[in-house]
Formats: structure tokens, C-alpha cells, sequence
């Protein structure tokens, strides 16, 4: 059978041809999230301020939780956490005590900036410099390259890539900002690391009494604890003692490579972020993947039905008809998989760049390139390949021989039996799922989970019952069709009597329409609403901004200046809390808000739908609706949550409002927020003015002045805080790129194959006195048909997914669908099919109908 199957893959390679593309496609972009999440889970750097202790211990970067099945079993779930979880200044004691400990260190250190006049120098990789102390040098790469070490409470020593970036050496004095206005540090030296490498983050040291002087609460508290081992006793022995020495400590000890994690904790929240979207990624485009396969095969094998039946006929079994097929499917998965993998690397190099450039990785995100990910690139491709092979032949190789000669001659008048019965089954069951989640409506995440199912069952009965709906249509078309004239009547009779044909290249259209709208409409409504909730929430006529984040002094001083109503600082985090759908518990990650109570009302209008959030104090939280559906909360209860570093909250629910898109999903305390943050600093800070107040502007921008980089606006903008939701917006958009693309192989193929099988047919009215332009009309208006009845019937496949996206973002069922969105979606598709068909029929009509009516099959 192989040799028979490579000999009509030599034969056929036109027919072949879709499905090697859509294979090589499949291949490059699995490969390439394969990359991805092996990168996601092996991501890691080697430490550099941390490469010469044995051990480090540090805060575990990971909020653990348990939680519970449908079923009823619970297991645990884990969420990288966004902040940076410090420890007690004791447990250096503690440390020190434990068997084969020589020494112990303790890594304190602040997020700083530091000012060249006005502007703000920045450190590589686009962030923050952060100062450590002194003491800390010991327990990295890090050498003093000139000048000397620092003293007293005046005196900083710069790595010398930072130097460089500021214009700075040694004696020259630099101004250093926290959680205050700036202060003037003397340069007393400057630090390279071993080699002549470059930090991936720029570094300061200083004395305790200058950390202590810019971060007080940096000498009660760790980043983390460097520790050399006693000479002769193996670091993983001293480590499996500290663990035991610290049970129930939420701390993990990092050895070797391991400890660039503790290091570089921005490492763990971008690997999370690319594990989940490489998963997300791969996943869809393997699922479009399977349905194009299975449409080119079919169409592929529905023209070579005279070949089989006469296989059939000649005594070939149902078995050796399959084993052909598959070995056809197999090795044209196998090449397509070998050359798709070279792409794939392509492919993530590209996705890298453009996850760094929107925030999702760190700007030096290098993905991990290894044999793997290309071998279950290489396995999935012939697996999809195969796996579309035996569905698209199980008709022809389950009939038995005469009934498979007659229906190589003519086309089934009728749907199957059972192709009837499933796809009236699927359609019940979609109605079941939409109805079910008009019944949710107050539940997100069911929602949303339900909107994802059903845009794809639905696409699944689009494609069973394709023959029933595509006669329906062409009889609601054949009125107007016929009015067009005899091109027109041609082409009203063919689809009607090649259902399966036209069909088959409606489904492709159906898939790409529908999947594509819900997926595009879903970010619209979800971003233009979150900008309407920013628009109409912000309360404050002023707002006071800085790139790198505000100094939490900055607002107490503009609430105490003459004509200020109110002033707060908003300071914002992630937390992790347990979310449930259809009885199904898992982690969720929540966006998350400080404000000051008492100015809460002046600046902020949250849409307050129940409670009181005037009450907002540092043992309560509110909930937006979204949250609070998420979490299954009401007001009164109690939450159970995991702040930014992890440290566990438990508060009571005082309020729900509406405005959690624009906004956040829970709002907090300022102060209790803001000190389990990382760099302690606020976003942002919103001023309201008294009413009539004059001069309130002049004097707000004078402050400003006193922090350098600090920007006055009048509103907060929306962009910015609807930043994150962009960027997931951009990786749903790259998803309905890869739609579209698959598309164009399927339709521009089901189209240029149909086209060319027909050529007999066209010779045949081109003799019996059809001009070619009649022809040409008559393929233009069955193209027209296709796009009509596959853009309409997509479009209805997207309106029930997109009412429950729409319900569950805004509370009614119309969703944000632009005027260009739907001629960007339904245009490509239009352009696609035209050209398919009327390029390949100008092409066939060149040959003499004499010559064409003879021709091979």
C-alpha cells in the first residue's frame, strides 16, 4: 500500500497540494509554540548578583492553593506571583543555625530612579535600577572596578553600565528618588561584573544608613538570604536541612542555575504568561487545523471517487482502502512536518519579539530551542494528517463496490441518514449550551467558557449538516439567480444538484466567518467597554503620572494644597483567588486597585451596585460584579485571597460595582496594597479639585515640578489602563490571523479543485453553443452564492457566542462589532473565493472545448 500511495501522491500533486500547505502551517506554528512553552517551563537565567553562594533562600514566587475537581477530589493549583515576596530579617538567625551553614547573608534592596536633571536614566531592559546593600556584594559576580566602597548615609556605588547610561564616574554626585523627593548621593565607585559582561539589570550599592535613608522598611526585612556551605558538604544536603529547618516558611531554597530565579523574579510572571499562551495558541491552531484537513481530504478524495470505486470493485478491502489513505495522509504529514519546523523557528522568534515589545515577556526573553517541541511538532503533523485521512474516507471505503461505482457517477440526492440524525443531535445540543448560558448570566467565567464551546460546536454542525443548509440557501437564491439570465440559471441549477460541492466550499467559510467574528468582537466589546467604564468612572478633573511610578508622598501632598477637594494615590497589583465554573475550581489571577478611602467618592465613581464603599478599610475589599462571579462572593462574606507577594488575605465584602473592566477587579485599601507591592510606588494619582478653586492647576504642576518625571494631566487615559487587555487583544488577533490564513488554503483550493474537475463540463456547454463569457458569468455568480450563503450563515453561527460574551462584559447582548471589523472579516473571505474560483476557471477556459472534453481525469 505505501508503494501505491506515494505513487498517487507523485500523480495527484495538485490535488495534495492544500493539504501539505495546511500541514507545513500546522508544523511551523506548533513547533514554534512548542518552543514556546518548553522556554515558558525551562526558563531561567544564570544569576549574576547571586553566583557565588551556594544556596539562596527566598520568598516562593508562587501562590499555592487547594483546590477541587467536578468530581470532588482536590489538588493543588499554583499562580506566579506578580510581586516580590521579602522575609523577615530573623530568619538570617535561623539560618545560620542550621548543620553545614559557614555564612549567611542577607540581599536587601529598593527599586530607585535616578535623575540626570529632569530625566529619568534608565536601566537595561527598559527597568528600574534597584539599590542593595553593601554586604551583598559578596554574594555575586559583582567586583569593585574604581574608586571604593561606600560610606555613611551619602555615598552610592553604580555598576558601570549604569554609570555609562547617566554620564556618570566616579566623584560626580546623582540624584536618587524612592518614596520621596529626590536626594544627592556622592559616587564613591563603580562595580563590573567578572568577565566584562553586561548586567541584565542595572545595580547600585550603598551602606545600610543610605538604603535605610531612601527604603526604611528595608532593615526589617530581606529580598532574600545568600548562603555558603561549610568546605566539603554538598550544597543539596544543606538545602534538604533548610527545608526541613523551615517547614511551613513560605520560602524556597534555589541552587545552581535556579538561583537567576530568585534573582530575576520578573522571569517566573513572563514564563507563566507564555506556558499559558503558547498553550492557548497551539491549541486553536490545531483544532482549525484538523477542520481544514478534514474539508481538503474530503474534497480530495469526493474527486478521486472514481479511483476507489474501481479499487473497490476490483476486490481492494475496506481495510487495505483505509491503509492506502492513511499511508497517503502519513507521509505527506511526515514532509510537511520535517520542512514546517525550520519556519517554526521563525515563527518564534517573531512571537518573541512581539510578546516583549507589548509587556507580556521581559524585553531579553530568549526562547529555548531544543529537539523536543520539533518532535511532537513532527508527530502532531502526521497524527492531524492521518487523523483527517480515515474520517474524510470512511464512506468510500464502507460501501460496498456497485453502490460505490454508481455514486462515483452521481452525487447522493440525499444527506445521510445518520450525517442527519448527528448533525440534528449537535444542533439541539447547541441550543442546550446557548440556553444555558442565558441562564448564567451572572457567571463570567461560565460565560465566557460557554461562548468558546459553542462557536465551536457550531461550526462542527455547519460542517455536517453543509449539503441540507447549502440546498435550503441556493432554493431561497434560485429567484434572484434566475432573473440574472441563462448564466444565472446555470448557476442556481448547479449548486442546487452539486450540494456537496458547494458545500464543500461554504463550510470553510462558515468556520472562518464565525470564528473569526467572535474572536475579533469579543476584544472590541471588551475594550470599548473597559474605555466607557475609564470615561465615565473618573470622577477626578486632574491626574498626576511618572513612567516609572509615583512617589506615595506625592498624593498626601496634593490633598493638603489649597483648593484640592481630594487626592488619592492609586496603586495597583495582582492577587490570586479561587474561581469556579460548572462546579470546576481553579486559581485565577485578578487585576487589583489601592485608593484612599476617604477620597475614594472625589475621584472615582466604581458604579457601586451593592453595599457601601465608603466602609473600605484595610481589613475589607470590594469586588467588581466580574469578580464577584468569578469568586462566587457576595457582599458579607469573607474572602479568601493571595495578595501580590502572596501573603494571605482575609477580609469581609463591602461592596460590588460595575466598573471593573476600565477599573479593577478588587479594590483594596491604598495602604494595605501598597506595602506588599515590590517597588512601592502608586500608578498614578488623582486630584478633584473644590469647585470654582482658581489657581488649583498652577499649584498642582509647581508640585509636580519637585518630582522629577512626574506629568500633570486633566482625565486619566484610557489606553493606559486598558494596556494589559491590548496586549491580550493582539494575541487573540494573531489567532484570527492563523484562521484566516488556513482559510485562504482551504477555500482558494476547494475552489481551484472543484473549478478544474469541472473542465469537461465547461467544454461541454462551450459546444453545445455557451459563449466563454456566459461561462465566466455563471462561475461569478455561484462564487457570489458561496460568499452569500457562508457569510450569512457565519455571521448566525457568531451572534449566540457573541450575545454571551456581550452579556457577560456588559450586562446586555449586543456586542461592540465595527462596520470595518465585518468588512475585514467578511471581505477577505469575499476576495479569497473569487479568486479561487475565477482565476482557475479563466485559466481552464483556454483550452479548445474539443481538447478539454477528451481530457483525463
Amino acid at each position: 500500500m505505501l508503494r501505491l500511495a506515494l505513487a498517487t501522491l507523485r500523480a495527484r500533486k495538485g490535488a495534495f497540494a492544500a493539504s501539505f500547505l495546511a500541514l507545513l502551517l500546522a508544523a511551523a506554528v506548533v513547533s514554534a509554540c512548542g518552543v514556546l512553552l518548553e522556554s515558558g517551563l525551562r526558563s531561567g537565567l544564570p544569576p549574576e548578583r547571586y553566583e557565588k553562594a551556594s544556596l539562596i533562600v527566598a520568598g516562593r514566587q508562587r501562590a499555592e492553593v487547594d483546590v477541587r475537581s467536578a468530581d470532588g477530589s482536590t489538588y493543588r493549583s499554583s499562580r506566579p506571583l506578580s510581586e516580590r515576596l521579602r522575609l523577615p530579617a530573623s530568619l538570617g538567625d535561623d539560618l545560620a543555625a542550621v548543620d553545614g551553614v559557614a555564612s549567611v547573608t542577607a540581599d536587601r534592596g529598593a527599586t530607585v530612579r535616578l535623575l540626570d536633571g529632569d530625566r529619568t536614566v534608565g536601566g537595561r531592559n527598559g527597568a528600574s535600577p534597584r539599590l542593595h546593600n553593601w554586604d551583598g556584594l559578596s554574594l555575586g559576580g559583582f567586583r569593585l572596578a574604581s574608586g571604593g566602597p561606600p560610606h555613611g548615609a551619602r555615598e552610592v556605588v553604580l555598576d558601570s553600565d549604569l554609570a555609562a547610561r547617566g554620564d556618570l564616574r566616579v566623584g560626580s554626585d546623582v540624584r536618587l528618588m524612592t518614596s520621596s523627593t529626590p536626594v544627592t548621593f556622592h559616587v564613591s565607585g563603580l562595580v563590573a561584573l567578572d568577565g566584562g559582561r553586561t548586567p541584565r539589570q542595572s545595580v547600585l550599592f550603598a551602606a545600610d544608613p543610605a538604603l535605610h535613608r531612601l527604603a526604611p522598611g528595608t532593615a526589617r526585612q530581606a529580598d532574600a538570604f545568600g548562603v555558603v556551605t561549610a568546605s566539603g558538604v554538598p550544597p543539596s544536603r544543606v538545602a534538604a536541612r533548610i527545608e526541613r529547618a523551615l517547614t511551613g516558611e513560605s520560602v524556597s531554597v534555589y541552587a545552581g542555575d535556579d538561583r537567576g530565579r530568585a534573582e530575576f523574579t520578573d522571569l517566573a510572571v513572563g514564563a507563566a504568561n507564555v506556558v499559558e499562551l503558547a498553550t492557548g495558541i497551539g491549541g486553536n491552531v490545531l483544532l482549525v487545523a484538523v477542520f481544514v484537513l478534514c474539508a481538503t481530504t474530503s474534497l480530495a478524495i469526493r474527486h478521486r471517487r472514481r479511483e476507489l470505486a474501481l479499487l473497490r470493485a476490483v476486490g481492494t478491502t475496506p481495510r487495505q482502502l483505509h491503509r492506502m489513505i492513511a499511508a497517503e495522509a502519513a507521509t505527506a504529514g511526515l514532509v510537511a512536518g520535517v520542512l514546517g519546523c525550520p519556519l517554526g523557528v521563525g515563527v518564534v522568534h517573531w512571537l518573541s519579539s512581539q510578546f516583549a515589545g507589548r509587556g507580556i515577556v521581559p524585553p531579553d526573553f530568549r526562547p529555548v530551542i531544543g529537539p523536543l517541541p520539533f518532535l511532537a511538532a513532527v508527530a502532531a503533523t502526521v497524527a492531524t494528517a492521518v487523523t483527517a485521512g480515515f474520517v474524510a474516507s470512511r464512506r468510500a471505503a464502507r460501501i460496498r463496490p456497485t453502490e460505490a461505482l454508481g455514486e462515483a457517477a452521481v452525487e447522493p440526492a440525499r444527506l445521510g441518514r445518520g450525517r442527519t440524525v448527528a448533525g440534528g443531535a449537535l444542533l439541539v445540543l447547541a441550543v442546550a449550551v446557548f440556553g444555558l448560558g442565558l441562564g448564567y448570566r451572572a457567571d463570567f467565567l461560565t460565560l465566557v467558557g460557554l461562548a468558546n464551546s459553542l462557536v465551536l460546536l457550531l461550526a462542527v454542525t455547519v460542517a455536517v449538516l453543509g449539503p441540507l443548509l447549502t440546498r435550503t440557501a441556493v432554493r431561497l437564491l434560485a429567484p434572484a439567480l434566475n432573473r440574472t439570465g441563462v448564466a444565472g440559471w446555470l448557476a442556481a441549477a448547479n449548486s442546487r444538484s452539486a450540494a456537496a460541492r458547494t458545500a464543500a466550499a461554504v463550510t470553510p467559510l462558515v468556520l472562518a466567518v464565525s470564528f473569526a467574528a467572535t474572536v475579533v468582537f469579543t476584544q472590541t466589546t471588551q475594550l470599548d467597554e473597559a474605555a466607557e467604564q475609564v470615561r465615565s468612572g473618573t470622577v477626578a478633573d486632574r491626574v498626576l503620572t511618572a513612567p516609572a511610578g509615583v512617589s506615595p508622598q506625592l498624593a498626601r501632598e496634593a490633598a493638603e494644597l489649597p483648593g484640592v477637594k481630594a487626592a488619592t494615590g492609586v496603586v495597583r497589583s495582582k492577587v490570586v483567588g479561587v474561581g469556579s465554573m460548572l462546579g470546576e475550581q481553579e486559581t485565577v489571577s485578578l487585576s487589583a486597585q489601592g485608593v484612599r478611602p476617604r477620597a475614594l467618592a472625589d475621584t472615582l465613581d466604581l458604579d457601586a451596585r451593592e453595599g457601601d464603599l465608603s466602609s473600605l478599610a484595610p481589613d475589607t475589599v470590594a469586588l467588581s460584579t466580574t469578580a464577584a462571579s468569578w469568586l462566587g462572593l457576595d457582599v458579607g462574606d469573607r474572602a479568601h485571597l493571595r495578595l501580590g507577594d502572596g501573603t494571605a488575605f482575609e477580609g469581609k465584602v463591602i461592596a460590588l460595582y460595575g466598573r471593573g473592566s476600565g477599573f479593577a477587579d478588587l479594590t483594596f485599601d491604598h495602604d494595605l496594597l501598597l506595602s506588599h507591592t515590590t517597588d512601592r510606588v502608586d500608578q498614578s494619582v488623582l486630584v478633584r479639585s473644590e469647585p470654582g478653586a482658581a489657581g488649583t492647576g498652577r499649584r498642582l504642576a509647581a508640585l509636580a515640578h519637585d518630582y522629577p518625571g512626574t506629568v500633570l494631566g486633566d482625565a486619566l487615559a484610557a489606553d493606559q489602563q486598558i494596556e494589559e487587555q491590548r496586549a491580550t487583544a493582539w494575541v487573540n488577533y494573531v489567532v484570527v490571523g492563523l484562521i484566516i490564513g488556513y482559510t485562504a488554503i482551504t477555500v482558494v483550493n476547494t475552489q481551484a479543485m472543484n473549478t478544474v474537475a469541472r473542465r469537461r463540463e465547461f467544454a461541454l456547454l462551450r459546444l453545445t453553443g455557451t459563449s466563454r463569457s456566459q461561462v465566466l458569468g455563471m462561475m461569478r455568480r455561484e462564487s457570489l452564492t458561496v460568499v452569500a450563503v457562508g457569510a450569512v450563515v457565519g455571521v448566525l453561527a457568531s451572534v449566540p457566542p457573541l450575545v454571551l460574551v456581550a452579556t457577560a462584559l456588559t450586562g446586555g447582548p449586543l456586542p461592540t462589532a465595527p462596520v470595518l471589523g465585518w468588512v475585514a472579516v467578511l471581505g477577505s473571505t469575499a476576495v479569497l473565493t473569487l479568486a479561487g474560483t475565477m482565476l482557475p476557471t479563466r485559466l481552464v477556459l483556454r483550452a479548445r472545448p474539443a481538447d478539454a472534453i477528451g481530457a483525463r481525469e
